[in-house]
Formats: structure tokens, C-alpha cells, sequence
């Protein structure tokens, strides 16, 4: 038996290392605080990603369901609570967040209150827990891990009895649609008279393959995408709490590429983070090559160079996007996507757009120069394109002569108007680069994946060639357009281009100008209209918000100003008008000068003498 008075031996620490007691080495991202001894986290071991750290922790956090929120609070206010709730959407949109939201409204108490409530503001007593995953009335479950019958009759079984501290019992089911059927069918009777103090939650991305039976017995909310404008709003609030400068375009770059998902975005600006140096502003152009996008604005001079017929331009712009690394598939899906725009500038106007404003300017801008039969047939050809592009063996080949097919095609016109114009003898305008030869396949091709028979392009051309005695005119600067529409007569258009452009910049075939005030909507739309009749080529004309010159009537104005202070100036002027107190210059005129005639130069002799 050992003594009493001997001392006890003290057992290794299990956490040390060493034989003899030394203390352990601490792993790499450990530091040793020398007051307390112990070891703290640091570095990459202690970083919460921001998807985590940002989860909502309030129903005034969630971006973009204020529908839902207005719905629930009502229901709340009044004590409508449903006993079963079905969340649906696309990733990313916060239905499991709001599962543990409602978990926790439904057995919110505080010491004032004692009743569900959706003010989550301050945390009741099962908040805690609840966040946590360790309440003994919450349950969330996985059904993708749980979907046989079995286990779910045991997992109903528990239904009947009272919950142990909370209001209610809470059974949160998350991708509801991985249940089997005979699962399904063991929960409907649950469904259908369930005990008062319990409540389901069920999220699901897939609503479409759970059954009816069980739909109709759950109020319903369907979680919807949030708009690009309020994900970079959430974005530039966690950039500036997180001590980082990120440029509006990169914000933009990730919201889009998002899809609506705000988990999505979160988790991209967690990347987009470290593509730069630490006090560094990330720029958009590093978001863009993270992402593995083209760049939108050449993308967009592509659509505009296949609409305009260019097809060698076209491509040489493809592969420079192409040797960046931009997918074939991509700048496909980027141009279906431009078409998609320049239809919706033309129907509604750019503000429709969610992009940028130079962005959204050139889109409107093609859009009314085409019709929207034209935007129609663009758009079928780029789905088609793009299927070309996936199946091909080498996609960039696919992408090369869907471009050549785009430009060669994208200005013909449909059937119906091909046809009418045939009928009434007009002209039908040319499209592609260059004219096609007679008899061969390049024209058919390209009326095929219009939708217009090769016999009426032939038609067309024997139509076309013969009306061609006068001559194209050729528009090197805004003055000549002007020319030629006093030319042309039309005295309605040259008024208003005259009073409301204030031209920005000009190459042939496109202008850019600044509308004065009071323009008319339609200004653009008519001026393509005409140049295109008249010159026989597509044009784009775009109305940007400044920056212009003066138009030719406020240059006018401004010239007619100078020359009336410059004549008020004048001393013989300014002798008669204090000769004649009151008198006033009404206007002024510049009368021509007469020639002189021979006659009248040299002096008649008979008259001398």
C-alpha cells in the first residue's frame, strides 16, 4: 500500500510529444500565446469563406424575396401559420438560409415575447442552438442521405410526441424531391392531419418531381433569381467590410456570371479577392480572365461586324478573342446573347439592359438599324450555330463559318417581305462582303439558314442588277450626310438631324451623337432607316447620353451670335444708333455682292465726250 504522504505521480499530458514531456511543436498555422500557454487558429485555419459569413442572419438580410417576406410576416401578424412550407429555386437563392429563418421565427421567445415572430433582430433563447444545428426540436435533414421508406416511418414516428423545450417541432427537409415514392407516400398522411405542435420545411431545386399530393398540402414560395443590380449591391458592401477595392465592371462581371444566385457570387468574390496584391484595387479585367469570359465589349463589335456583313473582320476579331482564350462556345453564346439584347433595346429601349450604358447604347443602336424580323432569323441561326459549334470536331472552324453564314445572311430579307418585294418590282439590297457569283452555292447556303429559298435569292438578284444606273453615294463625314439628305429632299428629317444631333464621332456606317433636348424617340430609327435606302448599306446609329458637338442649328445660332456683336461693335453701326436714339437692329443679312460686267468697267467714249 502506498504511503499517504507520497507525493502523486503526475501522468504525461496525452497532448505532448515528447517521451520526457516536452511540450508539442505547434502546427503551422498555430501560434503559442506566452500569457496563457494555449494555441490559437490563425492564417488560412481560422478564414470563413464569405458565402458563411454573409448568411443572412435576419429575413431583412434576404436580397431579393421580399414577396415571400411580406407574405410570411402577414401570416405571422395574423396567426395564419401554415403547418407545412415548400421552399423552391435555383442554387444559390437562400431556401435553406430560409428554412433556418423560419425554424426560428417559429420558435422565437424572448422575456417580451412569447408568440412566433419573424423580427429576428435580437436572438430569442433557441437562436443559438437553432444556428448552431444542436436543438433537440429541429431537425434538418438531407433527403438525398435519407430516402428510403423506412426511414422515414422512423423518422415520423417522432411526430407524435411534444416537442421538449421549444414552441414547436420542426422538421426541416432540404432536396425534398430525392425521396423515394413510397417515402413520399409515407409522409402524405403525416401531411394531412398533422399534430398542432409540429411544422415541416421543405426545399427542393427540382419542384417538378415532387408529387401533387404532397404540393397541395404546403404553402408554397417560390424563391426567385435576384437581379444583377442588388447582388452587386451585396457584393460592394461585403468588398468595402472586407478591406477591398474591386472596379464596378468586375462586380458587374461576377453578378452576371452568377445567374441570379447570390451563394454564386458570394463564392466568386471570395476568389476574385485574392487576384490581387493585398491594398490593390482588382480589376475587371482580371475577374474576366478568372471566369474565363470574353470581353463583352469585343464580342460586341463581332455582332456588330457580322450584322454589318464584314466576315473577314469578323473572324480576325473571333480569333484574337480566341488566341485570349475565349471558348468557341462562349463568344456563341455571348453573340446569342447580344441578339437577345439588340431585340429587347429595339421592343422596350436600352434602359432594359442590365449592363453597361456604352454597352447597352451599341445594342440599341442595332437593333434599329434591323427589323425585328431580322433579329429573329439572327437569333435562330446563333442556336443553330451554337449546337454546330458543341458537336464539331474543331469548334473554332464551326464558330469561323457561322460568323461568314451570319454576315453573309443577317441583312436578307425574310420570305414574306422578299417576296412582296419581288411582286411589286423593287430592289432587294445585297448582303456580304462581297457579291456572290452567279450559279454558285455560297448564295443558296446563306438563304437557307435565313429560311429563304435559294430560287428567291436568284430571283433577287435578276431583280437587283439591272436598277443600278445611279450611283452609291459615299459618306466620309457627318457633312455629307447632311448633303445628302438636303439632296434627297426629305425636309421633315433634315430639320430635326439638323436641330438635335450633336454628332459624337463618325466612320461610314456608323454615328454616334448626343440628342438635344426635346429630340424625337424615333430620330435614330428614321435616319437609319433613310441611309440604308439610300446608300445601300447597313448603318448603326447610337444616341449616347453626352459629349457631343454642337448641332448644325446650334453652330448656326452660335455663328449668327458672333456676327451680330461683331456688327453692334462696328464704329459707323454704333455712330447711327446714336443718332437714331430707339432704333434697334431687327436683323441681319449678307447680300450678295454684284459682279461687275465688262460694260460697265471700261467708260463709253461717246458718253466721255
Amino acid at each position: 500500500m502506498a504511503d499517504e504522504d507520497e507525493p502523486e505521480t503526475v501522468e504525461r499530458d496525452p497532448d505532448t510529444s515528447d517521451m520526457f514531456g516536452a511540450p508539442a511543436v505547434p502546427p503551422a498555422n498555430h501560434i503559442l500565446k506566452a500569457e496563457t500557454g494555449s494555441f490559437e487558429l490563425t492564417g488560412s485555419a481560422a478564414y470563413t469563406v464569405i458565402a458563411r459569413k454573409y448568411r443572412p442572419r435576419t429575413f431583412e438580410d434576404l436580397f431579393g424575396q421580399e414577396a415571400m417576406v411580406r407574405t410570411l410576416r402577414n401570416a405571422f401578424a395574423t396567426g395564419r401559420i401554415a403547418h407545412a412550407f415548400m421552399l423552391t429555386g435555383v442554387r444559390g437563392v437562400g431556401k435553406t438560409t430560409t428554412a433556418r429563418l423560419l425554424a426560428r421565427a417559429l420558435n422565437y421567445e424572448s422575456d417580451t415575447v412569447h408568440e412566433p415572430s419573424l423580427d429576428l433582430s435580437v436572438d430569442g433563447r433557441h437562436c443559438k442552438a437553432i444556428i448552431e444545428g444542436r436543438h433537440m426540436d429541429v431537425l434538418e435533414l438531407d433527403a438525398a442521405s435519407r430516402t428510403k421508406v423506412d426511414e422515414m416511418r422512423e423518422l415520423l414516428d417522432g411526430v407524435r410526441y411534444a416537442p421538449v423545450e421549444a414552441r414547436y417541432k420542426v422538421y426541416v427537409i432540404d432536396e425534398v424531391h430525392m425521396l423515394s415514392t413510397a417515402a413520399f407516400n409515407a409522409l402524405l398522411k403525416t401531411l394531412e392531419e398533422p399534430p398542432p405542435h409540429a411544422k415541416f420545411i421543405f426545399a427542393t431545386t427540382e419542384i417538378r418531381k415532387v408529387p401533387v399530393t404532397i404540393l397541395s398540402r404546403c404553402q408554397r414560395f417560390d424563391l426567385r433569381r435576384v437581379e444583377p443590380e442588388v447582388i452587386v449591391k451585396n457584393l460592394e458592401m461585403i468588398a468595402e467590410n472586407e478591406g477591398s477595392r474591386v472596379e464596378a465592371d468586375g462586380l458587374l462581371l461576377i453578378a452576371r456570371a452568377a445567374e441570379g444566385s447570390v451563394r454564386d457570387a458570394q463564392s466568386m468574390l471570395d476568389q476574385a479577392i485574392v487576384q490581387a496584391e493585398v491594398g490593390q484595387t482588382v480589376t475587371a479585367a482580371s475577374i474576366r480572365d478568372m471566369l474565363g469570359l470574353a470581353d463583352r465589349a469585343q464580342t460586341i463589335t463581332l455582332f456588330e461586324q457580322a450584322m454589318r456583313g464584314e466576315a473577314g473582320a469578323a473572324i480576325e476579331t473571333f480569333r484574337t478573342l480566341y488566341g485570349f482564350g475565349a471558348g468557341p462556345d462562349q463568344v456563341m453564346l455571348d453573340l446569342l446573347d447580344h441578339a437577345h439584347g439588340a431585340a429587347v433595346a429595339k421592343a422596350i429601349g436600352p434602359q432594359a439592359l442590365i449592363m453597361p450604358k456604352e454597352q447597352a447604347g451599341r445594342l440599341a443602336a442595332i437593333g434599329a438599324a434591323v427589323s425585328a424580323g431580322t433579329l429573329s432569323r439572327v437569333w435562330q441561326m446563333l442556336l443553330r450555330s451554337h449546337d454546330e459549334v458543341r458537336r464539331a470536331p474543331d469548334a473554332a472552324a464551326a464558330c469561323d463559318m457561322a460568323l461568314i453564314r451570319l454576315a453573309y445572311a443577317a441583312d436578307l430579307p425574310g420570305p414574306e417581305e422578299a417576296l412582296k418585294r419581288l411582286q411589286s418590282g423593287e430592289t432587294l439590297p445585297s448582303s456580304g462582303p462581297a457579291p456572290a457569283p452567279s450559279g454558285g452555292g455560297g448564295s443558296g447556303g446563306g438563304m437557307s439558314a435565313a429560311g429563304i429559298g435559294g430560287s428567291v435569292n436568284a430571283q433577287a438578284r435578276m431583280v437587283a442588277q439591272p436598277q443600278t444606273n445611279e450611283p452609291v453615294p459615299t459618306l466620309q463625314s457627318f457633312a455629307d450626310v447632311l448633303a445628302l439628305i438636303e439632296k434627297k429632299r426629305d425636309i421633315a428629317l433634315r430639320l430635326d438631324v439638323e436641330r438635335y444631333v450633336r454628332p459624337i464621332s463618325f466612320r461610314p456606317g456608323a454615328l454616334e451623337y448626343e440628342p438635344a433636348p426635346g429630340a424625337p424617340v424615333n430620330l435614330a430609327q428614321r435616319l437609319v432607316g433613310r441611309l440604308k435606302e439610300w446608300t445601300g448599306q447597313p448603318w448603326l446609329i447610337a444616341a449616347q447620353g453626352g459629349g457631343g458637338a454642337e448641332s448644325a442649328w446650334e453652330r448656326q445660332k452660335r455663328e449668327e451670335r458672333e456676327v451680330r456683336v461683331q456688327i453692334e461693335a462696328d464704329p459707323f453701326i454704333v455712330a447711327v444708333m446714336d443718332a437714331f436714339p430707339g432704333a434697334e437692329i431687327v436683323s441681319v443679312r449678307n447680300l450678295p455682292v454684284p459682279e461687275a460686267s465688262p460694260m460697265t468697267d471700261a467708260p463709253d467714249e461717246d458718253e466721255d465726250e
